[in-house]
């Protein structure tokens, strides 16, 4: 049996994508509400998020793109949290109730499309500069996902 052989150059040079979450989404509860909505999403509610991610980029010595538990890690910040937007003030009666740890403040109304952009910079900021892409897919519901690349 012979052994393919690659040179070190060749390995720490080739890109490659990591999927976490395809077939079996990563899943966090979280609450949230949109603050400037017309409708029934004004109010306080939660939802049982389904997220997946994919990471493009270099190997690493030890042969992979990333680890996965840096990824769920990240992530898991958000299971059992409320999501807000800055100036909503739930933010205030959740600090005044005690449990102000509880609360995610985002600069952003807490949509799926803004909480996969989130996830995105989040990653991008704690994982290493040898990775050159990341998408993160938030399903909110059955008929609503959003997703995009950082």
């Amino acid at each position: 049996m012979t052994a393919d052989s690659h040179t070190p150059d060749q390995l720490s040079s080739a890109e490659r994508t990591l999927y976490i979450g395809e077939s079996t989404p990563i899943r966090i509860s979280a609450g949230h509400r949109l603050l400037h909505h017309d409708g029934k999403c004004s109010q306080p509610h939660g939802h049982n998020y389904a997220i997946s991610v994919s990471i493009t980029g270099r190997l690493s010595d030890t042969g992979w793109v990333v680890d996965k538990g840096d990824v769920t890690d990240v992530i898991d910040r958000w299971d059992h949290k409320f999501l807000l937007e800055a100036g909503d003030p739930l933010i205030d009666a959740f600090d005044q109730s005690g449990d102000g740890d509880a609360v995610i403040v985002l600069d952003d109304p807490p949509t799926a499309e803004i909480m996969s952009v989130y996830l995105e910079s989040s990653l991008k900021a704690e994982l290493p500069d040898r990775i050159t892409d990341i998408s993160v897919r938030v399903r909110e519901t059955s008929q609503l996902c959003a997703t995009g690349h950082h």
